[in-house]
């Protein structure tokens, strides 16, 4: 069901932003927002910052590992108020719990005997399964940032409190990154980062996943890492690079809503990205006028019809109105 990028269509830009949200975040990679009007962002002083909807701010600091500052790059906000936190370290991961009072411990940390790498982000599903994903295996992870990568994986902890559930659902991605389920349940979509590609797994009853559909190819110039879905079953795609924001329909045609990247720049990446040699200053140098290299999206407000925007560089969420409301996601009412 792949669409060609001929299917991209422009609108003139027409989300322009409202207001910023938060001080001094530390790469807020991944933002979460709940029906009471909370945000939580990943933090890399640790642990996860929180903004409470009277505007006053608290930072939960999670116990180092191993004498490791954790550093969280997605999160999940879980029913009884803790954080799981996806440990993106030097050179290992694994997927944390984070208690507020500052209470840590692993909930997994190999897979199939095997340590897990460097962690991107963690999911639960409404049946009470833990999915996780595993951008890549190469050591360091910048040689990922390659069309050719391919050694990304999905893994399914099946019962979140036994490390020996755990499996590896899907292998074989390119650069595997956000994670989110339809509005069904049906289907699991994913972000291949550097393959450009979204993709899709039908999702059987017993957590096993069927064969990858690719939904759309992105082209130059989109990074696709975060996303999230609308009311109308479309998923809204976070770029990195060229801080875009894209409307994907479920037959896979794609609207570009909001874009900041300077193009010399923009050739510049897109350069590196085609000859194989795309490295950490291609990610850490963005050049735009606002936004600081954005990379997931929450729904939130009463309506659900304000976007907050994660992001790798700043220190704040920039804040938009969106044209559509957000579908309500597991975590709405915790």
């Amino acid at each position: 069901m792949s669409a060609s990028n001929n299917a991209v269509q422009e609108q003139s830009l027409s989300l322009s932003l409202k207001a910023w949200t938060g001080l001094g975040l530390v790469r807020p990679e991944c933002v979460l927002a709940n029906s009471r009007g909370d945000l939580f962002t990943a933090d890399w002083r640790g642990g996860v910052a929180h903004m409470h909807s009277d505007g006053s701010q608290t930072f939960y600091a999670a116990q180092p590992i191993d004498g490791e500052v954790l550093k969280p790059n997605g999160i999940a906000l879980r029913k009884d108020g803790s954080f799981l936190l996806a440990h993106l370290g030097a050179e290992l991961g694994g997927v944390f719990s984070l208690q507020r009072d500052g209470s840590t411990r692993p909930v997994l940390r190999e897979v199939d005997g095997i340590a897990l790498p460097p962690t991107n982000y963690p999911l639960e599903d409404a049946q009470g399964r833990l999915w996780i994903t595993i951008s890549t295996r190469l050591k360091p992870r910048a040689l990922g940032y390659r069309n050719t990568c391919s050694d990304g994986f999905i893994v399914c902890m099946d019962d979140p409190n036994d490390p020996k559930s755990a499996r590896i659902a899907a292998d074989g991605l390119g650069y595997t990154n956000e994670i989110a389920f339809d509005p069904t349940g049906q289907w699991l979509y994913v972000n291949e980062t550097f393959t450009r590609r979204l993709s899709r797994f039908p999702v059987r009853p017993d957590g096993s996943l069927g064969s990858k559909e690719v939904v759309t190819e992105f082209g130059a110039g989109t990074y696709p890492d975060g996303m999230a879905f609308d009311v109308e079953g479309h998923v809204w795609i976070v770029s990195i690079v060229s801080n875009r924001l894209i409307r994907v329909s479920p037959s896979g045609e794609q609207t570009i809503y909001l874009e900041d990247v300077d193009a010399n720049h923009l050739a510049w990446v897109e350069e590196a990205y085609q000859s194989h040699s795309m490295g950490r200053p291609h990610l850490d140098g963005v050049k735009s006028k606002q936004l600081s290299n954005i990379s997931s999206l929450a729904f939130g407000g009463k309506d659900l019809r304000t976007g907050y925007l994660g992001c790798l560089l700043g220190e704040s969420l920039a804040t938009l109105h969106m044209p559509v409301a957000g579908h309500p996601p597991i975590h709405w009412n915790y």
